[in-house]
Parts: C-alpha cells; sequence; structure tokens
C-alpha cells in the first residue's frame, strides 16, 4: 500500500534527515520525492511505500503529526487512493 505525505512549512535545516528518518523506524520506504524551497518556506511530497511498516497507516499518520509539531512543520500521510480522489475533480 502507498501513501502521499506532504510536509511544508518554513525551512530549516534537517528536515527532510528526520522525517526520512522518522519514516525508516516505522519500515516504511520513501519512492519519490518532490521538494522545493520558495523564499524560506519547504514544500515536500514523497510518495511512500507503506508495505513493511509495523503499524497501521492512521497510527503513522498521527505521529507524523506530532513530529511536524515538534519540528515547526505541517505534515500530512494519507492513503494514495483518498490523496489522488481529493485531488481529481
Amino acid at each position: 500500500m502507498r501513501a502521499i505525505m506532504t510536509v511544508t512549512g518554513k525551512d530549516n535545516k534537517g528536515i527532510i534527515a528526520k522525517v526520512s528518518t522518522f519514516l525508516a523506524e516505522k519500515g516504511a520506504n520513501v519512492e519519490e520525492v518532490s521538494q522545493t524551497i520558495l523564499g524560506d518556506c519547504f514544500a515536500m511530497i514523497m510518495l511512500v511505500d507503506m508495505s513493511d511498516a509495523r503499524e497501521e497507516l492512521s497510527s503513522v499518520a498521527k505521529q507524523c503529526e506530532e513530529l511536524g509539531n515538534r519540528i515547526g512543520m505541517s505534515i500530512r500521510l494519507q492513503h494514495e487512493a483518498i490523496f489522488n480522489a481529493m485531488h481529481n475533480v
């Protein structure tokens, strides 16, 4: 099962390292990454394979939000099908 992670907020050092380490600790694998910095704003989208994750997606998603709060970012993780449905009109 694949999920989409979005990370947005004020740019600072170590964002990619913290997020990718978090995912690796959960048993998830980052398949694709797109990130950009606009001025001092950071934006990243990751396609994440959750097939070998050690926890349910809903649990990891909640922990992503908590991680975001700790590092001053907005982090959302959702099932790929839900993400696609929300962005197709």
